[in-house]
């Protein structure tokens, strides 16, 4: 009971109004979505160089492959790195590389930058850190490991919150996994369950060096204002940089919001650069040779019919752009325009409870049976998660029935035997359209902690590709394929049993998890 209380300094927060950007849609397809580009950089790719990948497996198969054929960067951002057999096998991978880049010609190119969560990363004696120890000891100039710490534990409540619960105040949560100039997106991190019986998902983005440099700089932004792990285990700041927890608050997290947004102008500039040249190149008026002598430089690449839009949300930071952008696709979705929306964890901000609730598309929600919840079956208060998780369901499914919302608002619970669900993201298929034109992947879950405590990233991913579109129509029915709907018989179930207590305290700690 103690752990709770620990937590009375910040039950209440305050929740800030966001005003959404104008939305100066198009009347028609892809290009309706061309705003996201007036808050972050757009990228656009041709389809053929984008990968939905479906399990863990080929995940993690693909993790390896990509560590062995990298030779200028590796840079992998998650919440932590695990301490198994499958998890050693990467770091082995890693050190291979290392090794060979280490024994060519001249001065090694590789580098590895690696960004991990401090709390989760230091949970217990054998953790992250004591997993990548050995690669700082045996290449001290490649390889960089860095520790975010959230700004909002400091003090006293650092001092007297155990480990794990400490978890509960900010994570750093990103997870990105690129390898030259190849992305990885995905909600997954680099744990044995994620690469055996976890579903999630993932893309790979191909042969994209303007994406895999914005995702460098980030991870290089956010690794800047981290704490810096050394071969003696130990941890220090950047010589400069202000403190996470021992400094002033308010200048360390205008300092993180400078690097980061930094890191978003000067890409979005870079991309508004691009795109004017390449535009003014293929009007009609310029000469067939001026287009073929544009084409050359940029290696005969194909007409781009995807675009790729970085959306970051830091609140701690002051950065909201992930809010904004999923609170507008939610607001200005049109009537009979569908939209597949899956977090792993259903515990949604109000804001987008009442967006779904109260606008005109048709929603298909996709979360977590209690048996396939990550905290089943945990040890002590943990275990009672996946029922505080029952009772947010069964209270938004209440408020459907009562505004007679069934028809337009369907859950759906994925229920797998011996696996987990921690899928996150959305599809929106257009009024008429039997495939998704839009979706979004990468880290947040769309409630309270994604919004406001952790540090998150996800993409949109827009094409007008046919094949595309069927790759992601193809993931979300391979997903909803192992659910049922809820209805209100789901929460007559033995197993749907909530307890007075957890009743009583998941309003206090829902923001908490």
């Amino acid at each position: 009971r103690s752990s709770w209380l620990l937590l009375a300094p910040l039950l209440t927060p305050p929740v800030p109004v966001i005003t959404a950007p104008p939305c100066s849609l198009c009347p028609e397809g892809a290009h309706r979505f061309q705003w996201i580009r007036n808050l972050v950089p757009e990228f656009g790719i041709s389809s053929s160089h984008v990968k939905v990948l479906s399990s863990p497996v080929e995940f993690y198969e693909l993790l390896k492959v990509q560590i062995k054929a990298a030779k200028q960067r590796v840079v992998m951002a998650s919440l932590y790195l695990g301490t198994g057999l499958l998890e050693q096998e990467l770091v082995n991978c890693l050190e291979e590389t290392l090794e060979k880049s280490l024994q060519a010609k001249g001065s090694p190119d590789l580098r590895v930058s690696i960004l991990l969560d401090y709390t989760r990363g230091s949970r217990g004696r054998k953790n992250s850190r004591t997993m990548l120890i050995p690669l700082l000891r045996r290449f001290p100039a490649q390889v960089r490991v860095s520790l975010f710490h959230t700004p909002n534990l400091r003090g006293l409540l650092r001092l007297l919150i155990p480990e794990r619960f400490n978890e509960t105040i900010g994570l750093q949560h990103i997870k990105v996994y690129l390898f030259d100039d190849n992305v990885i997106l995905s909600g997954a991190n680099l744990s044995d369950l994620y690469f055996t019986n976890r579903q999630d998902r993932y893309v790979l983005l191909r042969d994209s060096p303007e994406i895999a440099d914005f995702f460098t700089e980030l991870v290089d932004a956010i690794g800047d204002v981290s704490l810096q792990l050394q071969q003696d285990d130990t941890v220090h700041m950047m010589e400069g940089m202000e403190h996470p927890y021992q400094g002033d608050k308010v200048a360390y997290c205008e300092v993180a919001n400078r690097r980061v947004m930094e890191v978003i102008n000067s890409a979005r500039t870079r991309q508004e650069l691009l795109h004017a040249k390449t535009f003014h190149s293929s009007q009609p008026g310029s000469s067939l040779l001026s287009q073929q002598g544009s084409q050359a430089s940029r290696g005969l690449k194909p007409e781009p019919d995807t675009w790729i839009y970085p959306l970051i949300q830091m609140k701690p930071f002051g950065i909201q752009i992930d809010e904004m952008v999923t609170e507008t696709l939610l607001t200005e979705a049109e009537r009979d325009a569908r939209i597949y929306l899956t977090t792993g964890y259903f515990n949604l901000t109000q804001a987008y409870m009442d967006l779904i609730l109260g606008t005109r598309a048709k929603y298909r929600i996709l979360l977590a049976s209690p048996e396939v919840n990550g905290f089943f079956g945990a040890k002590g208060v943990a275990g009672a998660i996946p029922a505080a998780y029952v009772y947010i369901e069964h209270q938004f499914y209440s408020e459907v029935c009562y505004l007679q919302q069934q028809e337009r608002v369907q859950l759906q619970e994925y229920s797998r035997a011996g696996w987990t669900f921690h899928a996150k993201g959305l599809w929106l298929y257009l009024a008429g359209s039997e495939l998704p034109c839009l979706t979004l992947i990468g880290s947040p879950n769309f409630g309270y902690r994604s919004v406001h405590r952790d540090l998150e990233a996800q993409v949109a991913i827009v094409t007008e590709n046919k094949a595309l579109q069927q790759q992601l129509h193809q993931e979300q029915e391979q997903l909803y394929l192992c659910s049922g709907v809820v209805s209100t018989s789901t929460f007559e179930q033995p197993n749907r049993y909530v307890k007075l207590w957890v009743k009583l305290v998941t309003p206090l700690i829902k923001n908490f998890f």
